[in-house]
Order: C-alpha cells, then structure tokens, then sequence
C-alpha cells in the first residue's frame, strides 16, 4: 500500500510539473501565440566574395539568329527503303549464305530452299509444250482440210482456239518457272534466293532446315533488308511548340557518340496524332546517312525557325557547366553575386556564346566564372 500511495504521488508531481512548463511556453489566456523561431537558410544561388573588384564583369551583347527549338528522337528505318526478302517457292532452306546485320548487295545470293513447287511447275511446264504441239499439228491439219473443202469453217475455228488455249497454257506455265527461278533448260528443284537491294539485314527469321516460303508454318519473311543511307529520325513535339514546325524545315542533328558532328537533315512528315498522356506529336526528319547514325540512337534535333530572333551574348568562359545545365553569375549588389540559368546556343568568333534563354542583350555578367566556381564549391 506504502508502494502505491508513493507511485500515485510521484505521478502526480510529474503532470504538475509538465503542466507548468506548458503554460510557461504558451498561455492560452493571454491570447498571443508562442513566438516563432526563426532559422535563416542560405541560398544556393547567391554566392559572397570579400572582393568584388577582382571579378570584372561583361556587358551581354546581342545577336539576331532564327528560332531554334531542340527537340529529341531516334533513329529509325525509312520503311519506303526496308525490303523483305521472301521466297516464293515454300520449302525447306538447305543453305544460309547471311546472317543479322550483315551487309549485302543487290543480287548477291542469300539462301537456297528445296521445294516441291518447283517440281510441280516444270511438271506443268512439260504438259503445256506437248498440249501446245499437239494443238498447233491439229490446227495446221484442220487448216489443210478446211482449204480442200474436207472440213467446215466451224471446224477450223474450233482448231485455232484450242491452239490459242495451248499457247496461254504454256505462256503461265513459263512466267511460272520464271517467278520461282527455275531455268527451264536446268531444271531443279533447289530455288536461289538473292538480295532485292544492297543494304543491312535488320531481321533474319529463317536458318538453315527451316521452313520458308507461304505455304508451310515458316516465316513469310525470310530476312528483311534496310537501305540505311537515308534514315527517320522521329522526335516528340510539345503541341504548344507544333506551330513552330513545318514540312521541308531544317533540322540539324546532334549525336552524343560523335561530339560536334552535326548531320541536317529535312522535316517530312508532322503526325496529326497526340499521345494523349504526354502530349505531343511526331515530327520525322528525312536524315542522309553517313554511317554515323545507327538504328536506335537518341539524337537531339535543332529545328531551325523561319523568323530571326534577338539573342544575347556573352564571352564563353563566363558560362558555367554543371550538371548538364549552364549558367552565368550576374551582379546581386554589394560584394554578392547570383548565379542564373540559361540555354547556351550556338559558338561565335572572338570566343563569344550564344544565350538562348535566361538572360537578355545588355544585361551584365561576370566575365570568368573560374574563381567564382571555386568559391561557390567552397560555401
């Protein structure tokens, strides 16, 4: 019992004591909030040197230069130069002459396929020169005849379509072997298949003992060629940036594998769809291919505007690279400076950049940002 009255009057001692202290903090009765504390975080952006003087700065010049807007894509096929390789003849392959990404050149031989449509051809091909001997004698007979009044005309007529009908059976039965490959003075029954164009195969769906052709389970498509000389680049454009864009635009590609190489190409086609989630549309640039772009790069396209806009300058060591991003310190007053961000645009002589967006003509910056670097990582 002495255990718990002790308990119950150290209890009660602590939430007086607790109570006490809240209404030391915070007296509802008064009616006044408790006072804030106040904590004063710095910015990043804004930077403090002791001598302003050793940092000369640069006045912002101006440049007139057309719209530029960068967008970003990949490299993709132009399908009006990707041919599918097929054959006509269904069979088995017997041999494979090529392989995925290997290239080849118009007429070069790519695969053989035993089949029995090659048989079935020559077969008919044979019927048709006898039917056709055959009825050519009986219309040159029938001829004879009708001239020494043996026959009548009815029957003459009747011997020159039946030798009509022969000649048209042969004929098919000639543009059949030659669709299939098969010269008639070498008959086999083992059909080549050669290259339609010169390019790269971009997919192979047969190999050696497989099915091909249409009739059997196989692929249709044996192999598919691409023409990569000129290639599609397709690129997502914000539908607020879209009225920027038009047919025959120049675009100018940059590809990150190959810095300052830059490949221009033609704007071809502005897709009347949006994707509905991001909102944007497909543009296609129509891009000559040196050998540089391969299927499935990203690339950033500079679509260059019709109209002339006014860009600032600034020498070329006053831009800062950090993080992917650019940016230039501008005076804040007094002995700080705050550092802003721009889209650098294009090299100019005298070691002068191009500022797309961040500051304006006339506007002063800090002329090196070297020192200011190392002051910034400092604080």
């Amino acid at each position: 019992m002495m255990n718990r009255s002790f308990i119950a009057i150290a209890c009660g001692l602590i939430a007086c004591l607790l109570l006490a202290g809240c209404q030391k903090k915070f007296d509802p009765a008064s009616g006044a909030p408790p006072h804030p504390q106040v904590i004063n975080v710095g910015n990043g952006n804004v930077i403090t040197v002791a001598h302003p003087e050793y940092y000369p700065l640069a006045v912002a010049g101006e440049i007139r230069a057309p719209h530029r807007l960068s967008v970003t894509g990949s490299v993709f096929p132009d399908i009006n130069r990707e041919i599918p390789v097929i054959s006509l003849a269904s069979g088995r392959v017997v041999a494979n002459y090529v392989t995925l990404d290997q290239d080849v050149k118009k007429g070069e031989l790519m695969m053989k396929v035993e089949s029995p449509d090659v048989t079935n051809a020559f077969d008919a091909y044979l019927k048709a020169v006898n039917d056709e001997s055959l009825a050519h004698r009986a219309y040159v007979r029938a001829k004879n005849l009708y001239g020494h009044g043996a026959i009548s005309e009815a029957m003459l007529e009747q011997a020159q379509d039946a030798e009509g009908d022969a000649k048209a059976d042969l004929d098919a039965a000639n543009r059949q072997l030659d669709t299939l490959g098969v010269d008639k003075n070498h008959p086999s029954d083992i059909v080549n298949v050669y290259a339609p164009i010169s390019g790269v195969i971009v997919a192979q769906n047969v190999t050696e003992a497989a099915a091909a052709g249409v009739t059997y389970s196989g692929s249709s498509t044996a192999f598919t060629i691409a023409d990569l000389s000129h290639v599609w680049i397709i690129c997502d454009v914000y539908e607020n940036d879209l009225p920027k864009v038009h047919l025959g635009q120049e675009a100018r590609i940059n590809v990150t594998g190959y810095p300052g190489k830059v490949v221009v190409g033609r704007v071809s086609d502005i897709g009347p769809v949006l994707d509905p989630t991001i909102r944007t549309g497909k543009v296609r640039i129509d891009v000559p291919n040196s050998g540089i772009l391969r299927l499935g790069m990203f690339v950033t396209a500079t679509l260059i505007g019709r109209r002339n806009e006014v860009h600032a300058t600034v020498p070329a060591d006053a831009i800062l690279h950090l993080h992917d991003e650019d940016w230039v310190f501008v005076p804040a007053g007094g002995n700080h400076f705050r550092r802003v961000a721009v889209e650098a645009g294009n090299m100019l002589p005298g070691n002068q950049q191009e500022i797309l967006q961040g500051i304006t003509p006339g506007q002063k910056v800090v002329k090196s940002v070297l020192e200011l670097e190392a002051t910034l990582e400092a604080q």
